[in-house]
């Protein structure tokens, strides 16, 4: 059998390229759906759900703490070393007026169990479904979004993050 090769012309993909348009928008994960993109400087979307520990949780709730929300999944490197730290830095200014919350993201309540029981943490631990994902615009872990008193979005970092710069941008969140 001979297959036979034909190379598309310059008219075929200008007819192609608005189907490819719209299957990349679709497939790109983005925050279609999503009520509010978080950004810097923004209001911080507002979430409800549970825990991993089955308990009610809500950020609106949080309203005059600063809130850390550490973005991470087990199978991640640095989600892992880091976790310790965190850990810390949480215990250190919970009484300052600082709460840091978990996300797992996209993995099972279970395996998000699993990873608050392996790091001893004290904090609470979600286990996103997809929407704070969205909403946060993740596409890699970890990721850290800090917001202030007034439920205001500070700061969103992408990439792992040394315990002096959590220590540094908490302090300046505390103050």
């Amino acid at each position: 059998m001979r297959w036979r090769i034909r190379v598309m012309g310059e008219r075929s993909w200008r007819a192609l390229a608005p189907i490819a348009l719209i299957a990349v928008a679709a497939c790109s994960g983005g925050s279609q759906g999503a009520s509010q993109v978080a950004a810097a400087g923004s209001p911080a979307p507002d979430y409800s759900g549970t825990t991993t520990d089955g308990k009610p949780f809500s950020l609106k709730a949080l309203h005059g703490k600063v809130v850390y929300l550490n973005f991470f999944a087990s199978w991640c490197g640095p989600c892992n070393e880091e976790a310790p730290s965190i850990e810390k830095e949480s215990q250190a200014e919970s009484k300052a007026g600082l709460q840091v919350v978990g996300i797992d993201v996209l993995e099972s309540p279970a395996k998000a169990k699993f990873f608050r029981t392996e790091h001893s943490l004290t904090y609470p631990v979600i286990a996103d479904d997809g929407t704070l994902r969205s909403e946060y615009s993740i596409n890699g872990l970890p990721v850290h979004a800090f917001i202030d008193r007034k439920g205001v979005v500070s700061k969103i970092v992408v990439g792992e993050m040394s315990p002096s710069q959590i220590q540094s941008t908490v302090a300046q969140l505390l103050r």
